[in-house]
This record gives C-alpha cells, structure tokens and sequence, in this order.
C-alpha cells in the first residue's frame, strides 16, 4: 500500500474542491439571480446572497403565467415535461426488456435477422428518421399530444442491446430447472428475470428519465400550443435578443425548477444506478 505524503493530499483535496466550485457556482448563481427581482438582475454586480424576491418569482412562474410563451405557467410545462420524460423511460425499458427477451430465450425464424435490423438503427442519425416520423405523426393526428410528444421516442436500440447482453448471461442451468418446476415464458419472465434485471432497470431509467427531460428537437416539431410546450422549449422562448426584454427573474426561476427534477432522480436513485453500471446479481 502505498503511502502518501500530507503536501500530496491536500493538493489532491484542493483540486477536488475547486472542481466543485466551478460545477456548483452557476447553479448556485442561478438559484441566487432567482430570488432577486429584475431590477437588480439588470444593475450588475448580482449580489452573491439570496434576495427577498423568493416566493413573488416562484409564485408568478409557477402561478401566474409568462406572457413570452403565451401566459403559461412553468408548472403546466413541468407536467408536460414529466410526462413525456416518464413515458420516454418506462416505454423504452418495457418494449426493449421484452423484445430481448423474445431475441434471447424464444426460437423462431429470422431470430438474429430482427435483431440486427433493431441493432443497425443505432447507425442512423436523428436527422435521418425525424422527417419520415414527423410526416406519420401528421397524418396520424398526433400533433400537440402526448402520445406524438412520447411515442415515436420510445423505441431504443440501445437498451435491447444492453438487455440482450445481460440476458445471454444468464446461465442455461437456470432456465432448464426454471422449466423443469413448469415455469411458462411469462412466469419465468416475471419471477425471475424481472427480479435479476432490476438495477439494470433502474441503471437505465435513470438515463432514460434525463434524456426524455432534456428533449428539445422533437417537442419543438411536435408542439403548436403554448400549453403542450416542453420546459426546454419555453426556456428559449423567454429569452429575447434584446436584454431589456427578457424577464431574467422569471428565466431563472425556471432553469431551477428545470434542474431539480432530474436531480431528485439521479439522488434518489443513486444507489440503485451505481449498482446497475457495475454489479451482476446473477
């Protein structure tokens, strides 16, 4: 075991700690600019400590309505966004959890044929699929819905493939005593697959969940109305070239309202992810 010297480690501790400073300042900068009214935003120097401007802000992005996109509240965009990134993750994981389950452990033809064609869709760039999925949507009627905001978004070649790989890990022994005791497909599916694959579960909908959240090209295609807009999406909207024009208050009361969504995730999560990149409970 190698030991190291006091200097050593105090730089080690020095460098880390500057390393937080420069992650956690925006945020903390952000969160401080929330509180403070738009005078004082507009007057620099921000002040480095929490303003009295707290709940009026909070209460008029959640409550009140923005009138840059159109008077609506930050909490309806924070449903929508929910929603869809809810319905992004547990979509995905269900349709990829399934179709490498029927890749892995069912015998049919033209087995491996699917899956490289599921496996070949990872070579194809966004920009190649939106305009074909977007005319579907169209014609279909979905735009300014749920079901075209989520859809066309929860097929995932990649989760089949992570999947697909931890599934052919499974040792054969267990799938013929799973069998010999009358387990069905559906049965040894449920009881003991899904129990195996529960940290990749979470590994993966954590990913998931903040991929959804972030989501900017296709909600701004999919979303004519003010009131089916994502919170990216409005984020842009406040925004104006001209400084002057921007409410920054209410700008940054909605970038910490953005944030802590995905962060309560990843914290509440965070044993179960960790897990997940790095153990197997075979």
């Amino acid at each position: 075991m190698i030991e190291r010297s006091f200097g050593s480690r105090l730089f080690a501790y020095a460098v880390l700690a500057a390393a937080i400073l420069i992650v956690v300042f925006p945020i903390y900068y952000t969160l401080v600019a929330s509180t403070h009214s738009l005078t004082t935003i507009l007057r620099p120097p921000l002040p480095l400590t929490p303003g009295p401007n707290f709940w009026e802000n909070y209460s008029t992005a959640l409550f009140g309505g923005i009138g840059r996109i159109g008077g609506v509240g930050v909490e309806r965009l924070l449903f929508n966004t929910f929603v869809m990134a809810m319905a992004i993750a547990l979509g995905k994981i269900v349709i990829s959890i399934l179709s490498a389950y029927a890749i892995v452990f069912f015998r049919f033809p033209f087995r491996m044929v699917f899956f490289w064609l599921i496996f070949i869709t990872l070579m194809l760039p966004v920009e190649v699929r939106i305009l074909p999925t977007y005319k579907v949507m169209v014609d279909l009627g979905l735009i300014d819905t749920y079901t075209g905001l989520t859809l066309p978004l929860m097929a995932s070649a990649t989760a089949t493939l992570l999947f697909r790989q931890f599934f052919m890990t499974i040792p054969g022994e267990l799938v013929e005593a799973a069998r010999l005791d009358g387990a069905g497909p559906w049965r040894f599916f449920k009881d003991i697959l899904l129990p195996l694959s529960r940290t990749n579960i979470a590994a993966l909908f954590v990913i998931l969940f903040i991929y959804g959240w972030t989501q900017y090209l296709w909600p701004l295609l999919m979303t004519n109305r003010n009131d089916m807009g994502t919170v990216v999406i409005a984020l842009r909207k406040m925004i104006s070239f001209a400084d002057a024009d921007t409410q920054w208050h209410l700008v940054m009361v909605t970038c910490v309202l953005a944030i802590l969504p995905p962060v309560l995730v990843v914290v509440l999560m965070q044993r179960w992810f960790v897990k997940g990149l790095v153990e197997s409970e075979k």
